[in-house]
């Protein structure tokens, strides 16, 4: 039924139908929040709300909407998700004088956005700390997780990421690696279980994964 009210508003969109393009972009709003949350710099978050990251991304998709309707086979979140990884890349460039080459092309490319955050992967992984006698334990936890995650290998990290914490499916996070949806299921897994192995040699975190 997603689905099926997903091409229904895709087909509309494509007659140039302002109300279904809202509707369209507004369905996917949550899932592009997760994804500017987690590559968004923390040095950036005190200039840019991730708010403003959505909004910028939503006008620019209205724009650029013929793009889209030119590519056959892609699904529409992930050339939006490619939309607002443009925008994310032109803000840690212009803030931070991250170095870049093409924005536009390069974000098809994992290794070119900026990486996820370890320390807020590693929180959304412990939770929320449940109060002030246990806060010194959590940040210790937190850092010890984190160290666990940047000794990731990068693409045992990004398929990680993917399908756990941006929730994508195996076949869009096959789209987004470049990879086909057999061998990305194998990494995935083969990245889980490492992780896995990792985390179960800390008795604290056994229950996590």
């Amino acid at each position: 039924m997603l689905a099926d009210s997903t091409s229904a508003l895709i087909k509309r969109a494509r007659d140039q139908d302002a109300t279904a393009i809202g509707e369209l972009l507004s369905k996917y709003r949550d899932r592009l929040r997760r994804f500017v949350d987690i590559r968004m710099d923390d040095r950036l978050r005190g200039r840019i709300d991730p708010s403003d990251v959505i909004q910028e991304t939503c006008l620019a998709a209205t724009r650029q909407m013929p793009d889209y309707f030119e590519q056959e086979g892609m699904p529409f979140y992930i050339w939006l998700r490619l939309v607002a990884a443009q925008k994310l890349v032109g803000l840690h460039r212009h803030h931070l004088s991250v170095k870049a080459r093409n924005a536009r092309r390069d974000v098809r490319s994992f290794t070119a956005l900026p990486g996820a955050s370890s320390a807020l992967l590693a929180v959304q992984l412990l939770g929320r700390t449940t109060g002030p006698s246990q806060a010194a334990i959590r940040a210790e936890q937190q850092r010890r997780l984190k160290e666990v995650l940047d000794g990731m290998a990068p693409a045992e990290r990004e398929i990680i990421v993917l399908r756990h914490f941006e929730q994508l499916s195996n076949s869009e996070a096959a789209k987004l690696m470049g990879w086909n949806e057999s061998t990305t299921s194998t990494r995935h897994l083969r990245a889980l279980k490492r992780l896995k192995t990792i985390v179960a040699s800390m008795p604290e975190f056994r229950d996590l994964i």
